[in-house]
């Protein structure tokens, strides 16, 4: 099996011209779009990526799948402490209802990205959403625990469809200066499942029960489905041989080794601008391919990748891990994705119980911090890459997006401390709801930051290598919080939280090499030998 290395794949290593150094207004397009095919996804107008991504119309977009999945499932959290008593459950036996979904969240990604990577996206967010919907249904008639457990873990099979490949179809639609704020729209969905939802079901919850949460979500998933197979066109794109000759030779090719790259170091520069070839200009003087109708945008057909196979999809995500930026993703989402679900698991025991007596109100705080991780980690980012961009002669490094993680490295661990302290000492509820608001920063925040900057710096393999840091974060956060409970207990809420600062603080000062000599770090990788 020939193995090939990321240098062979992207020799720019994703360090790329952003900006013309003749101009910094004039904005070059990353990844370039075809000059003659229209049905290239970077080509599409702007109102029909955001119905494939995040659509006006509330419920259709993988955005909306990616909400649901977690809405139905860690929605139902408030109701754990009604549950326990339902079913005759302890607080741990309770538990498994998020614990165990949550890994499969994780694991199923490794079936999902390869199959929508061989047969396309579109059948499997088409089948995905159908069986979500099924799943909800049997939550919501479930007369035992068992059978509620399973329904739980039926629809985590199929919610682990969006996980990484929501996070791919960012890169299929969008141009490397929108990632950050798409991806912030994108980990808001799945964030807001985890705390919008807990906030809605606390309020069904307290009025109309449990079961009535779960046929809401029933509600929206069928909604959903109905758009995704009517409206959503497939995103995977497969490239014609013939295509784009010109615009490949045109793509930046810049040396990445020793500092940083400035206006001297840039070896040819390409005329795509965002004021010509974009998704709202396909015109060009080469051949056009023929534009796709609509029903065979439609088609749940859209061919299989030549020169390859399933098997070797299954695979080739594995050697990746040996890169260091995946590690550190993975790592970093980890730990924001526990602390917050440790939270979540604990509130339902803790804080609707004397003296705080809080109901369907404890999940705001969750959900301002996932706005504003959001924003930090998206729009932000983006801003602040394109202004250092600017003052580096155009050029843009994939490091530039790890400086701004200090937002989330500070609040987040305060915020665990804080928390930790609150409810231990019976402190005011302010403590608690700044402390929650503080760690739910983090949940958007980091994942935003780490994953644009592992599309940016392995773009020719992002959607494997996302397929890892999606896969392998849930993994890790259910060891965390299979134990989180029997921690709590034996340690305390200030030891348990405390040391939860401490983790999170140690992974994000994994930054601070990376985004030191990270150019270097790159070069070295680029040469390893391990892509199949």
């Amino acid at each position: 099996m020939h193995l090939h290395t990321l240098h062979e794949l992207d020799s720019t290593e994703g360090t790329v011209q952003l900006h013309s150094p003749s101009s910094s207004a004039e904005l070059i397009l990353h990844p370039t779009p075809s000059a003659t095919d229209p049905n290239d996804p970077l080509r599409w107008p702007r109102r029909k990526k955001h119905v494939a991504f995040a659509s006006v119309c509330a419920f259709a977009s993988v955005c909306a799948f990616a909400f649901l999945s977690n809405y139905g499932i860690g929605g139902l959290a408030p109701a754990f402490y009604r549950l326990s008593l339902e079913f005759d459950k302890t607080p741990p036996e309770t538990s498994a209802l998020l614990l165990w979904p949550i890994l499969v969240f994780g694991c199923f990604n490794f079936f999902w990205v390869p199959l929508s990577n061989y047969i396309g996206k579109r059948p499997v967010f088409a089948f995905a959403s159908l069986l979500l919907c099924i799943s909800y249904v049997w939550g919501a008639c479930a007369t035992t625990f068992d059978s509620l457990l399973w329904s739980n873990i039926v629809g985590a099979f199929a919610g682990s469809s969006t996980e990484a490949l929501g996070a791919a179809m960012v890169n299929d639609l969008y141009f490397l200066h929108e990632r950050g704020a798409k991806m912030g729209i994108y980990m808001n969905a799945i964030a807001g499942g985890n705390t919008v939802g807990p906030l809605i079901c606390g309020f069904v919850v307290q009025s109309l029960g449990w079961r009535w949460h779960k046929w809401i979500a029933v509600v929206f998933t069928a909604v959903n489905w109905l758009v995704v197979v009517f409206f959503c066109p497939e995103t995977r794109y497969l490239p014609l041989r013939t295509r784009d000759v010109a615009a490949s030779s045109s793509d930046m090719s810049i040396p990445v080794f020793d500092g940083e790259a400035g206006p001297a170091a840039v070896a040819e520069t390409t005329d795509s601008t965002e004021k010509g070839l974009s998704a709202e200009s396909p015109r060009s003087s080469l051949s056009q391919v023929p534009k796709k109708s609509w029903s065979q945008e439609m088609s749940l057909r859209s061919g299989v990748p030549a020169d390859t196979n399933l098997f070797k999809m299954f695979i080739r995500p594995l050697p990746l891990l040996a890169y260091p930026a995946v590690i550190f993703a993975f790592l970093g989402y980890a730990v924001s994705l526990a602390w917050v679900v440790a939270i979540n698991i604990l509130n339902s025991f803790v804080l609707q119980a004397p003296p705080y007596n809080w109901g369907a109100s404890i999940n705001i705080p969750g959900l301002l911090g996932n706005l504003f991780g959001a924003f930090a980690g998206g729009w932000m980012v983006d801003r602040y890459c394109d202004w250092r961009s600017k003052k580096n002669g155009g050029v843009f490094r994939p490091e530039y997006r790890l400086d701004l993680l200090v937002v989330p490295a500070v609040l987040a661990p305060a915020g665990c401390l804080v928390f930790g302290y609150g409810v231990q000492e019976t402190l005011d509820w302010t403590s608690l709801f700044f402390g929650y608001g503080m760690v739910a920063v983090a949940l958007t925040a980091v994942p935003c930051i780490t994953m644009s900057y592992v599309s940016d710096a392995l773009l020719p393999v992002a959607a494997d290598a996302l397929l890892l840091v999606n896969g392998l974060k849930n993994i890790v956060a259910f060891g965390f919080l299979y134990g989180v409970i029997p921690w709590v207990a034996k340690v305390g809420y200030v030891g348990s939280f405390g040391a939860q600062a401490g983790i999170f603080v140690a992974i994000m000062a994994l930054a601070i090499p990376l985004s030191i000599f990270g150019q270097r770090i790159r070069h070295r990788v680029g040469q390893w030998r391990i892509i199949l």
